[in-house]
């Protein structure tokens, strides 16, 4: 019997691990504090209630036989805990634990053998931040020289892709074409598209490639206009600034001001033309008699500017005390920040992120790194993650994103992007629809939990970037416990494409001396990156320990190749014709691949048509074909 995967933790989360661990198919026991044994959708799953920090009901579900333990509590203390006492019980098992603490996530699963550590909000992040910013993002992930994402391309009627060539379009933008939509006819994926295509009015085309070359691809396809940060004129900015200000600074402060400065200028007129000083110094008497009570400089003064000074150090002493203890008061409440904040906001073409969460930090973290103007807003000033934002430079806003003038505020109307990123899945979508009320044509980003909600507020709320968190991360989890590392999923035309890093650990991996080629054409596996390798030459390439490599999949594909299914070595390769020239390259083909003396092979060429090898996968006889057509060899595959 298959050794089983332990899961740990039945959330939001834990319920798609499940699913895709049961994808793979393998057998999994679960545990969770409150879970039901009789739930029907726990059906063929063997499940144990109760606490999974305990060390008797870790051994109960079978702990010490387990290939791997993944742990999804929402608790990063009961996760760690769990973990190494996991560790302690089976020392071999692979073990997967999620992870909220950012400092945590690397140096845990370094700190513990044979663990890794995962973030739901590191996975999901890349995804949410491109969408943002170039509007038509289906998936992100990162390669050694940097991240590419995964978009689709419309060809519309006035559109500049039509006629041309996928292969052309691919080389002039710098793109790899997953999948071909063609308007009338069955969609393409990932090997089976024909790069020789033309596009016509209605294809689509689904390509990944890095950021900044589709964006620039989708902006002229979209006809935007405005691509980057808007800033008025000077003038313009700093009226604006200055009225924004004014109407933050609380009432009592704007009248105790004027008075405290009408009283300065009236003061330095009358000695200026009453005693007769000169401007400066009857600012200096003025400014000193408030302040410090001090007297007016010269003798013999009149006794009606007695009387004055008397009047106005009476006077001063009021004001001054009035003004300091109101402005006090007003800073203290810290009133200001958000008036000076005001002023940082672009006039359109930033990105709004609403939450300061674990989320919406790794949000601000990515479009940081993308070069993009980022406005935050967050109910509380104490969170975790706010003065850090803040000392990155981006302007913090305290109030409620469901409130439509806090939205104002940050010219949500006008944004690049709005991203909904609260831990309210209710609020998110309250924020989207206030965001499209302003602008129907604003592009929104939107956190959610439930796939199936997701696609109902996509569909009928007409948001399109309504995102699944759960369903954006659990694959991963469920791949690590290969060594694997799923970096996205993609819904694409009814299909589900996965993007993963297949690492081959060690001599024992059952990838380690595979035929690339072979491989590839075997699981229906599209590769886009490999070592730092170029893809166009890896020719004969066989992966060896060490080797990274990328490879963009359909589900069903990768689930073969998790549970390692063989293919079918039912293929053979026939030779009904060749070349003299290449009758010694032939000739050494026949002796490696049927094992037999030199003789023995001139024997077999001489009776053509002849079969070369049998018993291969479909992928290893396409390759053994490929390398024969090279030398003019006419074969064909039975």
């Amino acid at each position: 019997m298959e050794r089983p995967v332990l899961l740990c933790g039945l959330g939001r989360v834990g319920w798609r691990v499940l699913d895709s661990l049961r994808a793979a198919g393998l057998p999994v026991v679960v545990i969770d504090i409150k879970v039901d044994p009789g739930d029907p959708r726990l059906a063929g799953v063997t499940a144990f209630k109760g606490d999974c920090r305990r060390h008797e009901l870790l051994e109960q579900a079978g702990i010490k036989d387990a290939r791997g333990v993944v742990i999804v509590t929402s608790d990063d203390l009961v996760n760690i805990s769990t973990a190494l006492l996991a560790r302690k019980l089976n020392p071999t098992a692979r073990v997967v634990v999620r992870m909220f603490n950012q400092n945590l996530i690397a140096r845990f699963g370094g700190a513990v053998k044979n663990t890794v550590a995962l973030s739901v909000s590191a996975l999901i992040a890349p995804v949410m931040a491109l969408t943002a910013v170039t509007g038509d993002t289906l998936g992100a992930f990162k390669l050694d020289d940097g991240p590419r994402q995964i978009s689709e391309l419309v060809a519309a009627a006035d559109s500049e892709l039509i006629g041309k060539r996928v292969a052309d379009l691919a080389a002039e933008h710098n793109f790899v074409p997953l999948a071909f939509v063609p308007a009338h006819g069955a969609p393409q994926f990932l090997l089976a598209v024909n790069s020789d295509a033309t596009l016509s009015p209605g294809d689509r085309l689904i390509v990944c490639g890095p950021p900044l070359a589709l964006q620039k691809l989708l902006e002229r396809l979209r006809g935007d206009l405005l691509a980057g940060v808007q800033w008025a004129s000077a003038l313009r900015r700093w009226v604006r600034t200055a009225r924004r200000t004014l109407l933050e600074v609380d009432l009592s402060v704007k009248i105790i001001t004027p008075v405290l400065f009408t009283t300065l200028f009236m003061s330095t007129l009358i000695f200026r033309y009453g005693v007769g000083t000169a401007w400066g110094d009857g600012l200096y008497q003025t400014v000193s008699i408030i302040a410090t009570g001090g007297e007016l400089h010269g003798e013999n003064k009149p006794e009606w500017v007695k009387v004055f000074i008397s009047i106005l150090k009476l006077a001063g002493a009021a004001l001054i005390a009035g003004f300091t203890a109101i402005l006090t008061n007003y800073l203290i409440r810290a009133r200001l920040g958000g008036a000076l904040e005001v002023r940082r906001v672009p006039d359109g073409g930033h990105v709004v992120v609403c939450g300061l969460g674990n989320v919406g930090y790794r949000l601000v973290q990515e479009l940081t790194t993308m070069g993009e103007r980022i406005v935050a807003i967050d109910k509380e000033n104490d969170g975790p993650f706010f003065e850090t934002v803040r000392r990155m430079g981006v302007p913090v806003f305290v109030g409620d994103a469901t409130v439509p003038e806090v939205l104002r505020q940050v010219r949500a109307d006008s944004a690049k992007a709005v991203i909904a990123a609260t831990s309210s899945e209710l609020g998110n979508i309250e924020i989207a629809l206030l965001v499209r009320e302003m602008n129907p044509k604003q592009r929104v980003v939107v956190r959610l939990s439930e796939p199936e909600f997701a696609e109902a507020v996509r569909e009928a709320a007409e948001i399109r970037n309504a995102m699944s968190v759960p369903a954006l991360a659990a694959p991963a989890f469920a791949s690590a416990l290969y060594g694997d590392s799923v970096q996205t999923l993609v819904s694409a035309v009814g299909h589900t494409l996965v993007v993963i890093d297949l690492l081959v650990n060690d001599a024992d991996d059952p990838l380690n001396g595979k035929s690339l080629r072979a491989i590839v054409l075997d699981y229906a596996l599209l590769p886009v990156a490999l070592s730092g390798r170029d893809l166009s030459d890896t020719r004969g390439y066989r992966l060896k320990v060490g080797d990274k490599l990328t490879v963009v999949a359909e589900l069903p594909d990768y689930e073969r190749l998790l549970r390692l299914q063989q293919p079918v070595t039912a293929s053979r390769v026939v030779v009904d014709a060749f070349p003299p020239t290449a009758t010694g390259v032939l000739a050494t083909h026949v002796r490696l691949q049927r094992g037999c003396t030199v003789e023995e092979a001139s024997a077999t060429m001489a009776a053509v048509p002849f079969v070369l090898r049998d018993g291969l996968t479909r992928g290893e006889a396409q390759e053994l074909t490929e390398q024969l057509e090279r030398e003019k060899v006419v074969t064909r595959i039975e």
